[in-house]
C-alpha cells in the first residue's frame, strides 16, 4: 500500500515539473503569456530571490528542493 502511495505522489509530481516546464516555455515564447498560465517566469524569479535574502536558511531551503528534484 506504501509503494502504491509512493508511486501516485511521485506521478503527481512529475506532472507537476513536467506543467511548469510548459508554462517557462510558453511565458517564454510569448511574453504576454497566456491567461490561463499566469506569470510562472516571475514567480519563480521572486522565489528565487526571497531564498537569495533568506541567508542560509535560503540556501538550505535550496538544496532541499534540489535533493527533491533530483530524487
Amino acid at each position: 500500500m506504501m509503494n502504491d502511495i509512493k508511486g501516485f505522489i511521485t506521478s503527481i509530481t512529475e506532472i507537476g515539473v513536467s506543467l511548469l516546464a510548459l508554462g517557462i516555455i510558453i511565458n517564454l515564447i510569448s511574453p504576454a503569456g497566456a491567461p490561463f498560465i499566469g506569470d510562472v517566469v516571475g514567480n519563480i524569479t521572486s522565489l528565487i530571490g526571497s531564498l537569495g535574502d533568506s541567508g542560509i536558511v535560503g540556501l538550505l531551503a535550496a538544496g532541499v528542493i534540489l535533493a527533491l528534484f533530483n530524487k
